[in-house]
């Protein structure tokens, strides 16, 4: 049986609650900064065939002016997701033969170069879109289209963003600027448990949209408590021919197999642990370590599945 909550969810409506102020700058903060996009549009493009504004920056002034710290805000993902989608648009307008083929081309080729340039910005899509649909006028662009109006549009939004936002300490934008006040950081207990209202206070006292729902914030949260509990290993835990990883990611992740243990006189902690690093940064390297060394460099143990390292 349906309940109202049961309902609520499925929708995906958010009770986040954020102060009237707030929520009045950024109304304030999308007018200003398309009316600017409009204003430095015209007075540069003047009243020519080039389209003014594209309507795909309607939507991106959501982001900036409602979201601003949000990833898919930032900058880099405002300028270069606008300017890929863009290109592309113009590409497969060119060069496919039909635009019942081009325009949904245009979409999915757009959301998969911003997913690798990591440059995600959904209304850039509709930029795409619009070079394909968008009539005469914009398809006699051609690839000026991508400089104006999109990278003119673009630029100004992005300004405008900067200067609305830096009014008010809390939303300065890009994220980055945003200050920091270091605080010491709590003591985190494995029997710590996050409630509904814990999430709900600290979204109050951040008083800005962010986006990932409540289920998400526990579920990153048991994640991270996880993790930070698999790298208390004991010395006596190494063994030979076990595989250990230091948990890293990127270029810093690495997995070390022991070849050999010498005992020590001075206690287990201070055996010899000779390894072979198998995988990750420095691979194929040889060296020796402290019982204690590779404890305190290693995360977790981990096994080889089928073409995978996971987590014992």
């Amino acid at each position: 049986m349906l309940t109202f909550n049961k309902i609520i969810n499925f929708l995906g409506i958010e009770f986040h609650i954020v102060s009237l102020m707030e929520r009045l700058i950024s109304v304030v903060g999308g007018f200003l900064g398309i009316g600017l996009v409009l204003w430095t549009s015209h007075y540069f493009l003047g009243t020519q065939e080039i389209p003014l504004i594209v309507a795909s920056m309607g939507a991106s002034a959501v982001l900036l002016f409602a979201v601003p710290h949000g990833a898919l805000s930032q900058p880099w993902s405002l300028v270069m997701g606008h300017l890929v989608s863009a290109i592309i648009g113009v590409t497969c307008a060119k060069w496919v033969p039909h635009w019942f083929l081009a325009a949904p081309l245009t979409v999915g080729l757009a959301i998969g170069a911003m997913q690798y340039l990591r440059c995600i910005h959904p209304p850039a899509a509709a930029t795409g879109l619009t070079a394909v649909i968008g009539g005469t006028s914009i398809q006699n662009l051609g690839y000026q289209y991508v400089i104006t109006p999109v990278l003119l549009n673009a630029m100004v939004l992005l300004v405008a963003a900067i200067v609305v936002n830096y009014l008010f300490p809390w939303r300065r934008y890009p994220a980055s600027l945003k200050p920091k006040v270091p605080k010491e950081a709590p003591t985190v207990e494995e029997s710590v448990a996050l409630s509904h209202n814990d999430l709900e206070y600290a979204l109050r006292q951040l008083d800005s949209f962010i986006d990932v729902t409540e289920e998400d914030l526990t579920q990153i949260y048991a994640l991270a408590v996880q993790h930070s509990h698999c790298g208390q290993m004991a010395p006596l835990q190494v063994q030979i021919g076990y595989y250990y990883s230091n948990g890293e990611y990127g270029e810093s992740w690495s997995i070390r197999r022991v070849v050999d243990i010498l005992a020590s006189t001075e206690g287990h902690s201070k055996d010899r642990v000779a390894y072979q690093v198998v995988a990750g940064q420095g691979r194929r390297n040889l060296g020796d370590c402290s019982r204690e060394d590779l404890t305190n460099w290693a995360k977790y143990e981990v096994v080889r599945d089928e073409n995978s390292w996971k987590m014992v």
